[in-house]
């Protein structure tokens, strides 16, 4: 049902967009019948908004891949630095949960482990919408922050990292097979708020897949058999994303993005001093509205590295069709 709604939605805007170029083609045709200026500029108008929205749905286009679909993980890590970075990845949680909301999607927090002053050391949460992987895929890898620290007493310039992690959330048509026996189990106390109850019992699980060291926690549910049901289903999906990226051209660099969190790995950066920018450094697309930004405004980010991905070309190179 999801498949078909997609298509049904994707096959309407394209209709929906030939019966708009046919009418505007015909009001511009008959304003200049008309000697009528303000019917062509209303129409051409019009053309123009609609060829934002042609553009927006040939990116809606490219997320074809095979698990672009599915609702995803998003899994964000601390990197060395202390207090900043972990005040820095507590930023990033904070712009992709306000991305998610800007397009409608549902956000699930799984799992947070606070930092000791401020911030957090990791968080992982699900994301639910139409293309929710597919999009959020672009932003796996390492995001950089240069500001003035807010917890120097100096006033002194800072630069602090933190990763993305993105895997897809597998459904049922997807069989993930793994060997219990290659799987290790812990469970603890779950951290952070929940009351008593979470804080006194040992609902929390880790699950550790011991051939890939890819290991997953979820804390979210207050019973431990909620929590274990979860995990698995975070580890089937990060398994499979691994195999996914098996699969693609770009793997290794992919992987690579992920193997430090420092210098020389990151995809972004966001400076707040001494000047206001965020520059991603795949595709050249900047901004100085950092604010945006930082408040989830991520979509031409996110479209530049799809356009990249699937034409070759930086933003601006592909020719502008009349």
């Amino acid at each position: 049902m999801q498949e078909r709604t997609s298509l049904e939605n994707q096959l309407g805007g394209i209709g929906r967009t030939e019966r708009e170029l046919e009418d505007q083609i015909g009001l511009i045709e008959l304003g200049e019948a008309e000697n009528d200026a303000a019917v062509v500029a209303e129409a051409e108008a019009a053309l123009a908004a609609l060829k934002k929205d042609v553009a927006r749905q040939e990116l809606e286009a490219l997320l074809s891949g095979e698990a672009d679909r599915f609702d995803t993980y998003l899994e964000v890590h601390a990197g060395a630095g202390g207090t900043e970075s972990q005040d820095w990845a507590s930023m990033l949680l904070r712009m992709y949960t306000r991305w998610a909301e800007r397009k409608g999607f549902k956000v699930e927090f799984l799992e947070e482990t606070q930092g000791e002053e401020a911030g957090i050391k990791s968080a992982t949460i699900q994301i639910s919408g139409h293309n929710a992987y597919g999009w959020l895929k672009t932003e796996a890898g390492v995001h950089r922050l240069v500001r003035i620290s807010p917890y120097d007493s100096n006033a002194r310039r800072h630069t602090s990292f933190s990763s993305i992690a993105i895997f897809p959330v597998v459904d049922n048509s997807i069989k993930i097979d793994i060997n219990e026996s290659d799987v290790r189990v812990d469970t603890m106390r779950s951290g952070g708020a929940g009351g008593q109850h979470v804080n006194k019992t040992e609902s929390a699980v880790r699950l550790t897949h011991i051939p890939t060291g890819v290991a997953v926690v979820c804390q979210a549910g207050r019973s431990q058999h909620k929590n274990r049901a979860q995990a698995w289903d975070m580890l089937r999906a990060r398994l499979y994303e691994i195999e996914l990226k098996k699969r693609e051209e770009q793997a290794a660099a992919d992987q690579a993005a992920k193997t430090d969190i420092g210098w020389g790995h990151q995809i972004r950066s966001y400076v707040l001093q001494p000047y206001q920018m965020v520059k991603d450094l795949r595709t050249g697309v900047q901004t100085s509205d950092t604010s945006g930004v930082l408040d989830g405004d991520l979509d031409e980010f996110m479209a530049a590295t799809l356009a990249q991905k699937a034409f070759g070309t930086a933003p601006g190179e592909i020719e502008d069709v009349d």
